[in-house]
C-alpha cells in the first residue's frame, strides 16, 4: 500500500515538470491577507512596517500603491509578497467615508490596526474615522498601539496611554487589546518588540513566522532563513489551489514539486527523481501513505456543497500550507546537508518536518472578519 501511495506520489510531484504558478500568483495577490493600519501622519506606521519587514527605507506613501480613492497598499515582500498593509490617506478629512476601504479589507482583512502616539492627545480625525467604521463593518479584531511611549515619563506616559485607550474603547467597546512601545527608544532594542509582534500574530499569525527575530542555531537554520519567505509564498500558493474546488489534487503537488526544484537550484544539489526518491525515504514511508490520503480526503471534503466551499476549503488551504511549508523546511535540511556532502539523519528530518507543520498550520490566515 506504501508502494502505490509512494508511485502516485511520483506521478504526482515528478521534478521534470515545470507547472505555471501564473494563474495562482494573480489569484494570491488578490487575496493577500491584509491589516489596515490607521493612524494620524507621525503614529508610527511607517516605523512599525520597518520593524515587520526589517526594510528601513518603507515609508506609508514611498512605495505604496493606489487602492481606493482614500487608501494606497503595500505587499511584502515585494517578489513574493505573502502580506498586505493597507493605510488610510483620507483620515485627516470630515467628510472621509471608509466604504471603499472597508470593502477592500473585507476581501481578505484580518483586522484593524490602530496607532496612537502616546503624547498626541488631539485625536479627533482618528475618533471621526473610528466612528464611522465601526457603524459600517462587523470588525472583530481591533489592535491598539501606542507609540513614542519613551518620550514622557512614567506618570505622563500611563496618563497618556490611559487618555487614549479610553478615546478607543469609548467608540469600539472595553475588549481590545493594546500594547505601548516606542520605536526610537534613547537606548537598546525596540521598546516592548515582543509582545507587539505577539499581538500582531494573534490578528495574523504569518506575522510571527515573518517578523520573528530569534537566534539561530546553527547554519543551517541560518541558511534556511535566507530561503523562508521563498517556502512561505508556495505554502500560501498551494494553499490558493485549495480555495478553488477541486483544483488542488493537481495543483498543489506541482506547487510543492516547484518550490522543491527551486530549493534545490539555490543549494546547489541536482534534482531529478532519484534525489527525489532519496528525500521522500529520509522522510520515511509514512509519510508517503499519510501525504496521498490526506490530500485525497481534502479534495472529497471540498466538493460538500455549501459546507466544502467554506469550511471544508479552509481547512484543506490551511494543511495545504502547512504540509507545503513543513516539506519546504526538511528539504532545506535535506539539501543543506547534501550541499555539506554530510549525512542526513532521517529523525531531525521528520521532526522539522512535524513541527513546521503544525507552525504552518496555526500560522495560516484562515479567518475573515
Amino acid at each position: 500500500m506504501a508502494k502505490f501511495n509512494l508511485d502516485k506520489i511520483k506521478a504526482f510531484i515528478n521534478p521534470s515538470k515545470n507547472p505555471d504558478l501564473t494563474p495562482l500568483e494573480s489569484f494570491q495577490r488578490q487575496h493577500l491577507p491584509t491589516l489596515w493600519l490607521l493612524g494620524k501622519t507621525g503614529a508610527g506606521k511607517s516605523s512599525l512596517l520597518q520593524t515587520l519587514t526589517g526594510n528601513s527605507a518603507i515609508e506609508i506613501g514611498n512605495g505604496f500603491q493606489p487602492c481606493t480613492l482614500t487608501a494606497m497598499h503595500y505587499d511584502f515582500p515585494d517578489d513574493l509578497p505573502l502580506i498586505r498593509f493597507l493605510d488610510t490617506r483620507g483620515l485627516g478629512e470630515a467628510d472621509y467615508d471608509p466604504s471603499a476601504d472597508l470593502a477592500e479589507l473585507a476581501k481578505v482583512g484580518h483586522g484593524l490596526v490602530v496607532l496612537m502616539k502616546a503624547e498626541e492627545q488631539e485625536q479627533s480625525a482618528l475618533e471621526l474615522a473610528l466612528k464611522k467604521i465601526r457603524k459600517q463593518s462587523n470588525i472583530k479584531h481591533l489592535l491598539l498601539v501606542h507609540t513614542a511611549v519613551l518620550s514622557l515619563d512614567t506618570k505622563d506616559r500611563e496618563q497618556a496611554i490611559y487618555a487614549n485607550e479610553q478615546k478607543v474603547t469609548a467608540i469600539w467597546g472595553p475588549n481590545i487589546r493594546s500594547v505601548a512601545v516606542d520605536f526610537f527608544p534613547p537606548e537598546g532594542d525596540i521598546y516592548h518588540f515582543e509582545p507587539l509582534l505577539n499581538a500582531l500574530a494573534d490578528l495574523l499569525p504569518v506575522i510571527g513566522l515573518l517578523a520573528q527575530k530569534n537566534e539561530h542555531s546553527d547554519r543551517e537554520e541560518q541558511n534556511f532563513k535566507s530561503v523562508e519567505k521563498e517556502v512561505l509564498w508556495y505554502a500560501g500558493s498551494a494553499a490558493a489551489c485549495d480555495l478553488i474546488p477541486v483544483m488542488g489534487l493537481v495543483s498543489v503537488p506541482g506547487v510543492q514539486a516547484k518550490m522543491l526544484h527551486s530549493l534545490a537550484n539555490q543549494y546547489g544539489v541536482q534534482w531529478d527523481k532519484k534525489a527525489f526518491t532519496s528525500l521522500l525515504s529520509t522522510l520515511g514511508s509514512s509519510f508517503a501513505w499519510q501525504y496521498s490520503v490526506k490530500l485525497a480526503s481534502r479534495q472529497v471534503v471540498k466538493i460538500i456543497p455549501g459546507y466544502g466551499q467554506t469550511v471544508g476549503a479552509l481547512a484543506a488551504a490551511a494543511m495545504s500550507f502547512g504540509t507545503t511549508y513543513g516539506l519546504g523546511r526538511a528539504a532545506s535540511y535535506y539539501f543543506y546537508q547534501k550541499s555539506k556532502n554530510e549525512p542526513v539523519s532521517a529523525q531531525n528530518m521528520q521532526a522539522l518536518y512535524k513541527a513546521a507543520l503544525n507552525k504552518g498550520k496555526e500560522a495560516y490566515p484562515h479567518e475573515k472578519n
